[in-house]
């Protein structure tokens, strides 16, 4: 475990995009030797690279920063959110998957204090639904629908179901309902916990502080013509909207996937030449590769100009936009490097195939599910 209070602050605030607020975060440091931070996740679908690696990696620098870490399983916020229609025990098995995940991508109780929580253990609490209730009372309802985003939800949608007004409030309750320190999301996930700033203020239980990491694209990268709103800023509801998501497969690259499966997805991935800007590609060098390496080969045939090395992102960044890397090489670079780096989660659901196995046959009678309706 890292020990001085500049080396946490470092690796709690590396990647970030926002921390609300950096000075909380230094103070809570000095006083505290082991803060306590979680992170929520819904329970569907299998693990993308955005799920896995952006916030595995994240969580494990919390852990090496000496922090307690809550990985929380929502199932009944998946419930609210019809996750597989709202069928409990495959929501269930789905966050057991998770945690074999994350196990494979080395998150284990000997890196660092990790917990593994589901929502209905607070369900079980009447506390709990007091602070629900208190919440609820605290804020409006227009605030609240302000919040829906996290769902996944537009802003724009009307027909929303009642329950889902409740799942703002218990994202804001189980913050202080399990004693955390810090809340860790996607930058998606702002508005919630600015309302959870908010009402701890207003109900004297304190202010968590807020990290909140990048958003990683779907293979199709950022398209300029996007029409969904998910926040009042335009370019923010774009990367919302663009983000690698667990519904949409063909988009994603899944942390078990195979070296080929992920070649083949990544030949078919958003990357004009010379085009940076909302290009997947090179924000996967930007937040998966890059961080982790002191050099990036990038492996090129002597007709091309052969290997080139490069110790920034900023680098690969320039060469690209003038045209010094092609397309190709990008990508090919791209499915070695990841091959590379999940080669740990394929070895793990070899050797337990269980519950990727499990999770496959969910996935597949939901999509048969699906198929049935839509034709019907």
């Amino acid at each position: 475990m890292t020990s001085t209070i500049d080396q946490r602050l470092k690796l709690a605030t590396r990647g970030t995009v926002e921390i609300l607020q950096t000075s909380e975060l230094q103070r809570l440091l000095e006083q505290k030797n082991n803060p306590r931070a979680y992170w929520g996740f819904e329970c569907s679908g299998m693990m993308h690279l955005g799920f896995g690696l952006v916030c595995g990696d994240k969580i494990g620098q919390m852990l090496d920063a000496g922090f307690e870490f809550i990985v929380f399983l929502a199932d009944w916020h998946s419930v609210i959110n019809n996750k597989f229609g709202g069928d409990l025990e495959k929501i269930r098995k789905a966050g057991e998957y998770f945690k074999h995940c994350f196990t494979a991508l080395g998150l284990t109780r000997e890196r660092g204090r990790l917990e593994y929580k589901w929502a209905s253990e607070l369900a079980g609490s009447p506390d709990y639904w007091e602070r629900v209730i208190r919440v609820g009372k605290s804020t409006t309802t227009q605030r609240v629908m302000r919040a829906l985003p996290i769902m996944g939800r537009e802003l724009k949608t009307i027909e929303t179901e009642a329950a889902s007004l409740f799942y703002p409030c218990m994202q804001v309750a189980d913050i202080f309902q399990m004693q955390l320190d810090i809340a860790c999301a996607g930058i998606d996930q702002r508005k919630a916990h600015v309302l959870a700033r908010e009402v701890g203020e207003r109900l004297g239980w304190g202010k968590p502080i807020c990290i909140h990491t990048p958003l990683l694209m779907g293979l199709a990268g950022i398209s300029m013509l996007e029409t969904s709103s998910y926040d009042e800023d335009p370019k923010i509801s774009q990367v919302i909207a663009a983000k690698m998501s667990k519904s949409k497969p063909e988009n994603n690259i899944l942390v078990h996937d195979q070296p080929e499966q992920i070649t083949d997805k990544l030949r078919r991935a958003y990357c004009p030449p010379k085009v940076v800007d909302g290009n997947p590609i090179l924000q996967y060098y930007k937040l998966l590769i890059f961080p982790f390496f002191n050099e990036v080969v990038i492996d090129r045939s002597e007709k091309y100009g052969g290997n080139l090395e490069l110790h920034a992102y900023s680098d690969l960044e320039e060469a690209y936009r003038d045209g010094k890397i092609h397309p190709q090489d990008l990508k090919s670079n791209m499915a070695r490097l990841l091959a590379d780096r999940l080669g740990p989660v394929r070895e793990y659901f070899h050797k337990h195939p269980a519950p990727l196995e499990e999770m496959r046959k969910i996935e597949s009678s939901t999509q048969e599910k699906t198929s049935k309706y839509d034709s019907a």
